[in-house]
């Protein structure tokens, strides 16, 4: 059984989006139920019962069906089973939305939680009939990362009380970017004000102290790694280190992947020297200068083969046994290999896996950036103009770049049409600024409208972590398919990156308005995965923090760190302050996992997680929290390694980086 509210309590006003409200009776408990105007085309369902004892109820919720027939529908977080949910775990910027041609029903959940943790929050999108669900159960976690419900969960004796927002978007400018008042109504109501748990900015340059301290002395035997290769002095901070490689650690050390140095989308250790020697020139280390130049010298060091280029330089792994225990212990770089990332559909193996023009585009987007900052090194723009020559060889008829390439020259069909894309068109960009060849220019601006006309408005946001690397849910049957239940695609939120600063890059280079207006609506949906309120069952800051995708759980993801000048530039380009405010607070963000004394309450976490940790460690930062979708106050959620180009070193150059170009607030 079921009670709904009758037709003519629906306002008017409303009945041309919402057909119908319906929720769970309780037993024995009468429910009252309201739709109030809270704003214009804001309205308020309030749903609220005394109850006279603890209740048990496994599942108790809301059911919301529109008023038209819907061709657009967005969730957070991927329900692909009926009894799937949307955890609170993920109610990073939550809404559902359900929207046609006469506007968009978007509904909110309540974000503050529950009284004494009895149940979970969590909503669902049913978009095969057309229903939002809002509600309480306990969940579990299956996958990486899925939730559904479980029984068990009990109401507290007391006042109930449960409230979804609607926000009825008719305007032409709402339909066209629903996420802009989403992002609004948060920000106003939470983020602007909840900010102050985070890294003030006056109090960045300490954090960045301790990441190169932690690398380049306290953990410099497991983190930087110098080696002489081709005739050159070459070095770079290890892709990966573990807790178990602390000078603290009580065993023997072991390592987790094979001792790798990367130039790949995610883990771009080029990018992360930039960092590095602004650093060192500012406080004139003569010492780290150097060591930003080895890594300099280590990514043009890569052989060339018709301009491709591998990404990885990596030693074979293996076993020993140490103080009577087995470990895994890395080779020599004597015996170093090239490679390619292994995060993609054909093999785990570095040395097998093919290049990956994103990766390809994105180390050399660095390379002209390090010659337009910090060094005018001809060798970075010719190596740049090498790899640029044979990228528009590869770009097809419509204007998308592949993928992935093997090694005889053959294209490979994962992702042949994507929004990878986006990032070749922003190095294209970036060359022809310093080049003024109108044929980067063209070819990138043939990409970029592509990218408009069939990835941007229809959020098929799929690039290679979409699929292929922790979250493999659907790599089999989901490419280029929408999730049936949810009809919205798989998405990663590091090709809307990607995008949004094409489109960027594409209006500073035209000045036509258009890709400002385009990339705003793609800015707004990667901010939806965006912390826009501190979670109040989070034992630690993470507003302002990012998650991944719809379908796995970080939170404060370090991607925050790559993001935040985009959303400052934004910011400053259309004058809106919450742009700005939103990328101040990823970048503080990005610091929030350290363990250091600046960060009592992560630091307490990683105690908790790691009792041997101590002051030598000051500096090691995992690169999310709350992964595997569960925190709890005991250190659940803690990870166990750093990634440095993805982590700390990162941090530290987003910093750096944002400093030299956007300046500080004063």
């Amino acid at each position: 059984m079921t009670a709904s509210l009758p037709p003519e309590r629906i306002p008017v006003s409303c009945r041309k989006l919402l057909h119908s409200v319906e929720w769970d009776p309780l037993p024995g408990v009468e429910i009252s139920a309201g739709l109030t105007a809270s704003a214009p085309d804001e309205y308020t369902l309030t749903l609220s019962a005394v109850l006279p004892q603890d209740t048990p109820v496994d599942a108790w919720g809301i059911r919301l069906r529109p008023a038209f027939s819907p061709s657009f529908y967005w969730t957070p977080h991927l329900t692909p089973k009926e009894g799937d949910v949307v955890d609170m775990h993920v109610f990073r910027t939550p809404a559902l939305m359900i929207g046609g041609t006469g506007g968009v029903l978007t509904a909110l959940p309540p974000v503050d939680g529950n009284r004494g943790g009895a149940f979970r929050v969590g909503m669902d999108l049913d978009a095969q009939n057309d229903v939002m669900a809002f509600g309480v159960s306990n969940t579990e976690v299956y996958g990486h990362v899925l939730f559904r419900r479980t029984p068990g969960a009990v109401l507290p004796k007391g006042e109930f009380r449960f409230s979804v927002v609607l926000l009825l978007q008719t305007a032409e400018e709402e339909v066209h970017n629903p996420f802009r008042r989403v992002l609004r109504y948060y920000w106003d109501r939470y983020g602007s004000k909840q900010t102050g748990c985070l890294p003030a900015l006056d109090t960045l340059d300490a954090y960045v102290e301790r990441v190169y301290h932690w690398a380049f002395s306290s953990w410099k035997d497991a983190v930087w790694q110098e080696f002489s290769w081709n005739g050159r002095r070459v070095g770079a901070p290890a892709f990966i280190v573990t807790v178990f490689q602390s000078p603290n650690y009580p065993g023997p050390p072991s390592v987790r992947e094979e001792l790798s140095i990367w130039n790949q989308a995610w883990f771009c250790s080029l990018r992360s020297a930039m960092g590095v020697y602004r650093y060192a020139e500012r406080t004139g280390n003569a010492g780290l200068l150097e060591k930003a130049r080895m890594t300099k010298e280590l990514a043009i060091s890569f052989p060339q083969e018709d301009g491709l280029f591998d990404g990885v330089i990596a030693t074979r792994n293996r076993t020993e046994i140490r103080d009577g225990k087995e470990v895994v212990v890395s080779g020599s770089w004597e015996d170093a290999f090239l490679g390619n990332s292994n995060r993609n559909p054909f093999t785990w193996d570095l040395a097998a896996s093919p290049r990956h023009i994103l990766d390809m585009s994105w180390t050399a987007l660095h390379m002209l950036r390090w010659h337009r900052e910090l060094e005018q090194d001809e060798r970075l723009l010719r190596y740049a103009e090498a790899y640029a020559g044979r990228l528009l060889s590869l770009q097809d008829a419509k204007g998308y770049f592949p993928a992935w390439i093997d090694r005889e020259g053959r294209l490979l069909e994962p992702l042949r049409q994507s929004p990878e894309s986006a990032a070749s068109a922003l190095f294209l960009l970036e060359l022809y600024g310093i080049t003024k060849n109108a044929a980067y220019r063209d070819a990138a601006l043939r990409c970029i409208d592509i990218l408009i006309k069939e990835i941007l408005y229809d959020g098929r946001w799929e690039d290679f972590e979409t699929y292929w690397s922790c979250c493999r849910y659907g790599c089999d049957f989901l490419p280029g398919r929408r999730v049936e239940r949810n009809r919205i695609y798989k998405q990663c939120n590091l090709s809307m990156y990607y995008m949004a600063s094409a489109l960027f890059a594409a209006w500073k280079t035209t000045q036509d308005g258009a890709y400002l207006c385009h990339g705003r609506r793609c800015l707004d949906e990667l901010l939806m995965t965006q912390s826009s309120f501190q979670q109040a069952w989070a034992p630690i800051p993470v507003i302002g923090g990012f998650g991944v995708m719809n379908c796995d759980g970080e939170l404060n993801d370090s991607r925050q760190s790559l993001f935040a000048e985009c959303i400052l530039q934004y910011g400053c380009a259309l004058g809106e302050t919450e742009y700005i405010e939103r990328g101040y607070a990823a970048l503080r963000a990005a610091f929030t996992m350290m363990f250091c004394p600046e960060n009592p309450q992560t630091t307490a976490m990683w105690k908790k997680r790691w009792p041997f940790l101590g002051e030598e460690d000051y500096g090691f930062m995992m690169e999310n929290y709350g992964h595997g979708g569960k925190t709890d106050a005991d250190g659940e959620g803690i990870g166990e390694f750093t990634i440095y180009d993805w982590g700390n070193g990162a941090s530290a150059e987003a910093y750096l980086r944002i400093r030299a170009h956007e300046g500080l607030p004063s």
